[in-house]
């Protein structure tokens, strides 16, 4: 045992550390990214309007992460029990030193909760990163 942890710590300081099958090229590390996907319509006509989003922005997601993030408009499509629903979305990216999803799920909770959704795509890939 005590071979095998030298081993992967020799690794890990040799400047190529495996993620997913991958080698982080030297100067990176493993890292988690996170992708949320949330709609904006909310009932017919209806929308989570730019400062709702906003006010849950600030409320929600940066409280949890207020080292950074990002944030895209996005347009999005699903099939639901009428067809093909089009609509509005926002795209939010986190780029994590860990996959601790807890954060993440509260985020997709109380978007579901506030705004009336039946999901919150969550995305997670590990990939190679540095700050």
């Amino acid at each position: 045992m005590v071979r095998i942890t030298r081993v992967i710590l020799a690794l890990c300081l040799s400047g190529g550390v495996a993620v997913a099958g991958t080698r982080c090229p030297s100067g990176l590390l493993p890292m988690t990214k996170a992708e949320l996907f949330f709609g904006l319509s909310i009932g017919v006509g209806r929308q989570v309007s730019d400062a709702d989003w906003q006010r849950f922005t600030d409320e929600v997601i940066t409280p949890r992460f207020p080292d950074g993030l990002t944030i895209e408009d996005a347009r999005g499509q699903w099939k639901g029990v009428d067809g093909i629903t089009r609509e509005g979305a926002k795209h939010l990216i986190i780029v994590l030193p860990s996959r601790d999803t807890a954060k993440l799920d509260a985020i997709r909770a109380a978007y579901k909760a506030r705004f009336h959704q039946d999901s919150v795509l969550l995305v997670v890939s590990r990939v190679c990163g540095s700050f």
